[in-house]
């Protein structure tokens, strides 16, 4: 499961898991993070990788929540879930009662590639959401620039505390973001600017 802010709820994808004991699996782990899809190294993601058995499978609300990575990076991915034995269900792409399916042989064959040519499809799609999205921020911010009202992005505090608490109780900088469930680069950004002395807002 996975959000792009600290201000959004997961709440709304724990849907999948009941959706999957009833179909008959049972729910070795959840995993659920607050991070951007365009990233590869979400920690959480990583962990659950790292955790997969094979013959499991990955289930997402939809694609997106696995990946918003330009194509080739986010095949990278779906190799890395493949090359565990593991397998990969998102409605309307592949579903859980398509992964119980029998076929075999020639049915088979077709089958794996439909479902790879609608995850490739899905997967650019994902990125081409996002690229938009950006494309449409950065026109509203430099229409808020010309009028004179950006005022850029907003700290938060909460993040700030929490990464300043892992760093001083002795966590690695990787540690910390995955802890924080934040990017290397932020944990970088926001200690650096500490160690110069500069004031970061905490509440």
């Amino acid at each position: 499961m996975r959000v792009s802010t600290e201000a959004q709820d997961l709440k709304r994808q724990e849907g999948i898991a009941q959706a999957a004991r009833t179909a008959g699996y049972y729910v070795a782990g959840i995993y659920g993070e607050k991070a951007s899809g365009a990233r590869a190294d979400r920690p959480e993601l990583l962990r659950m990788i790292a955790d997969l058995q094979p013959g499991e499978a990955v289930i997402a609300e939809r694609i997106d929540r696995i990946s918003r990575l330009p194509l080739p990076e986010a095949e990278r991915l779906i190799a890395s879930i493949r090359d565990k034995g593991a397998r990969l269900a998102v409605p309307g792409v592949v579903d859980l009662s398509e992964l119980a399916g029998e076929s075999s042989g020639v049915a088979k064959i077709v089958q794996d590639s439909l479902q790879d040519m609608l995850l490739k499809l899905a997967l650019q799609m994902a990125r081409d959401e996002y690229e938009d999205r950006r494309e449409r921020q950065r026109q509203g911010i430099d229409l808020a620039k010309a009028a004179g009202k950006y005022q850029g992005r907003r700290a938060d505090p909460k993040l700030h505390a929490r990464i300043i608490a892992l760093r001083k109780s002795g966590h690695s900088i990787a540690e910390t973001a995955r802890l924080a469930v934040c990017s290397v680069a932020q944990v970088k950004r926001i200690w650096a600017r500490r160690d110069a002395g500069e004031k970061l807002t905490v509440p």
